[in-house]
């Protein structure tokens, strides 16, 4: 079992790594593997709804969006984390989301979702909302903790005086173990995911 942590930060080590470090150290207590992937601060392409990720199986930018892909390919479970920028989480990570679940989000079905948002104060219910639309749409179970996934911290390190704040990354990260645990007894009693009708697809102009 394995879960990758993207962390959309500009900041390597600050807050809303501690966030998902914290997240991890109980994943790896609870016997499961994970990796946290910082995505850097370089500039990034949107998505320009060209369509060739539905021919190539990858985004036709070959950046570190199709590194991730591939990283997903072995992964059972996705952890995003973000700081919250204007209520949201950070622009830069929405683009680079928006490409990857465009990209591959039908592989993403079944696996398990959580993301964790760092802030000062306020807006993150709002950043939390946002990134949680991502797993919903691709059919990912959403591991819920204690309270929302957040914590509060405005210079780098000041996470680590949220004592309710880590303790929610923890209750993630025992909740997130338990249900991989789950999905892998259910594999090998033989039990599979529900199938999909045809897709219907409708618009509201014709």
């Amino acid at each position: 079992m394995k879960v990758l942590l993207l962390n959309g930060s500009p900041h390597k080590e600050g807050n809303t790594y501690i966030a998902l470090n914290e997240v991890a150290k109980t994943l790896e207590e609870n016997g499961v593997e994970t990796e946290i992937v910082y995505l850097g601060t370089k500039p990034l392409q949107g998505c320009i709804a060209c369509g060739r990720c539905r021919q190539l199986g990858k985004c036709v930018f070959n950046d570190e969006v199709n590194e991730v892909l591939e990283k997903m390919d072995s992964a059972d479970g996705l952890i995003l984390g973000s700081p919250v920028y204007y209520a949201a989480p950070s622009g830069r990570f929405c683009s680079f989301l928006d490409r990857l679940f465009y990209a591959g989000g039908a592989d993403f079905k079944g696996k398990l979702g959580a993301c964790v948002v760092a802030c000062r104060r306020g807006g993150s219910s709002a950043a939390f909302d946002r990134l949680n639309k991502y797993f919903t749409i691709t059919q990912m179970p959403v591991v819920s903790s204690q309270y929302w996934n957040q914590v509060h911290g405005a210079a780098a390190g000041e996470a680590l005086q949220d004592l309710e704040g880590l303790q929610t990354m923890r209750t993630l990260g025992r909740n997130m173990a338990w249900l991989l645990q789950c999905q892998q007894a259910a594999e090998e009693k033989g039990i599979k995911q529900a199938e999909n009708e045809a897709p219907v697809k409708m618009n509201f102009i014709r």
